[in-house]
């Protein structure tokens, strides 16, 4: 594929009206999705918005959450893609750290955003700016493709934006339809998102469909039995999940999932979280064993890939990494560990490299020369395969999001009854990981979990509450005052085995 038959505005010109978006009864060509992101594009240059700018987007899964990313990527602009579950104080951090001039959101959404209400605002709905001009400004600048700055949390304190470097290359739709070209797909494929599209993994399956002509078809949230009647009525060929959606599937009844026509599926690749064994060769087992990928990567880049077969030869790992790609794992002191021992993964990546938004000394600490660390924990065996081990960060990893303990502990110590508390994860076979509270309450009060879980769920996103509830006279700390989280999660297991 060359750089003349790549990407939306490449697919209008040749194949205009085929099906580019499906959302319920909606349908959106190639033709009419480059026409929307064109106007899209008009309204948001009035706005001021110009090259290398960063453009805030609060929109749920919807036709018009691609048009506005295609708009942005027009204008040469960076998306910043806002969690729509976000509540005003972790909504307005992330727009007014990345410097965004401007936010397109709905308007079911714009509560979210009282905290930046100073930030032009472009709302759209069931429709986009129509009518706009036949000359395009010469600060549009035809099928730039989007390039995302994403906000990932570290162990502590607020999200950090991952800003690419200027070679990024999901700037050029030419170097996403290659990605489709690696997993042997073109314009007949049909893919159906089933995650957030402010996640990079389901966003970027998506976009990478569109940039080489295939089809896309829209989940607005998850359920089980609706993606399994999707795949049978638009004869889906590919899916991205996560192991969360896997235990759905497998819980519906057995009559009711051998209900549905899956024959249609090439790919079902999965990533965001670790995959139980068991559950992954009972997915296998029900929708093909040859057609479950997985990978492993972060929003900084780089990455591996383990297909069926491989993950049957090899049950655990992730995979070996992609092309250009070279992983090494290293101890605490900087030396390069033997297969099979357990060090901090380091990567260092084919493309680009990257820097946290606004904070070069977590950007330095994460790099070592051309290699760089997200703080995972695994091993690479002699065949160069990785297997992952527990995190080194706090980090909890539920259903497929990434949870920083640290912002849900500082959020239940905002509460007047609480003294102290520790947030830590703990395995679920469901969701991966669970979020499990420790709580100190002052003396003589009546707090009880409801409480605890209301007071984080009243100010944070719903996916950050704790699941489980416990409270303790007393937290317990080592020498330097910080909480002994292995203790307290060695505990917790012992006290409720598998």
């Amino acid at each position: 594929m060359t750089t003349t038959d790549a990407g939306v505005l490449a697919q209008a010109r040749v194949r205009p009206d085929a099906v580019a978006l499906r959302l319920r009864e909606q349908t959106m060509s190639y033709g009419e999705l480059s026409a929307a992101a064109r106007d899209l594009a008009h309204a948001l240059h009035r706005l001021g918005v110009v090259r290398s700018d960063r453009v805030a987007v609060m929109v749920p899964n919807s036709l018009e959450f691609f048009v506005a990313t295609h708009a942005i990527g027009r204008l040469g602009a960076i998306v910043v893609p806002v969690n729509i579950h976000f509540k005003a104080d972790e909504a307005g951090w992330i727009v007014a750290d990345s410097g965004a001039t401007a936010v397109v959101v709905t308007n079911a959404l714009r509560p979210g955003l009282v905290n930046v209400a100073s930030v032009p605002q472009l709302v759209v709905e069931a429709g986009w700016p129509a009518d706009q001009p036949e000359v395009d400004p010469p600060e549009i600048i035809g099928d730039a493709w989007p390039t995302t700055m994403a906000y990932t949390s570290g162990t502590t304190g607020r999200p950090k934006g991952v800003a690419m470097g200027p070679d990024d290359i999901r700037r050029r739709a030419i170097g996403a339809a290659a990605g489709g070209a690696r997993w042997g797909l073109d314009d007949t494929d049909v893919h159906l998102m089933v995650g957030p599209a402010y996640h990079s993994g389901p966003s970027y399956w998506a976009q990478m469909h569109l940039a080489f002509g295939a089809s896309v078809v829209i989940m607005e949230q998850w359920d089980a039995r609706h993606a399994l009647e999707l795949i049978e009525r638009h004869r889906v060929t590919t899916t991205h999940m996560v192991p969360a959606n896997f235990q759905r599937i497998l819980a519906l009844p057995d009559d009711v999932r051998a209900g549905f026509d899956l024959s249609s599926l090439k790919v079902v690749v999965h990533a965001a979280a670790p995959c139980p064994i068991p559950l992954k060769r009972a997915f296998m087992d029900f929708v093909g064993a040859d057609k479950v990928w997985e990978y492993y990567g972060a929003s900084e880049g780089g990455g591996t890939v383990i297909s069926p077969e491989e993950w049957l030869e090899r049950p655990g790992s992730v995979g070996r990494p992609y092309p250009g790609n070279e992983f090494v794992i290293l101890d605490d002191d900087g030396n390069e560990l033997p297969p099979g021992e357990v060090g901090t993964i380091w990567v260092e990546p084919a493309e680009s490299s990257f820097e946290y938004h606004n904070d070069p000394e977590k950007t330095a600490a994460q790099h070592r020369e051309k290699f760089f660390t997200v703080g995972d924990a695994g091993s690479l065996d002699a065949d160069g395969y990785l297997y992952l081990a527990d995190r080194k960060s706090d980090m909890v990893i539920c259903g497929g999001v990434n949870i920083y303990p640290r912002e849900i502990e500082e959020c239940l110590l905002t509460h007047p009854d609480v003294v102290d508390c520790a947030v830590l994860g703990i395995p679920d076979d469901e969701w991966g990981e669970v979020l499990y509270a420790l709580v100190q309450r002052r003396p003589e009060v009546e707090l009880d979990d409801a409480q605890v879980v209301g007071w984080v769920r009243d100010r944070m996103a719903d996916y950050k509450r704790p699941r489980i509830v416990e409270f303790v006279d007393e937290l317990p700390r080592d020498p330097n005052g910080k909480t002994r989280k292995p203790h307290l999660r060695a505990d917790y297991l012992a006290r409720h085995p598998t």
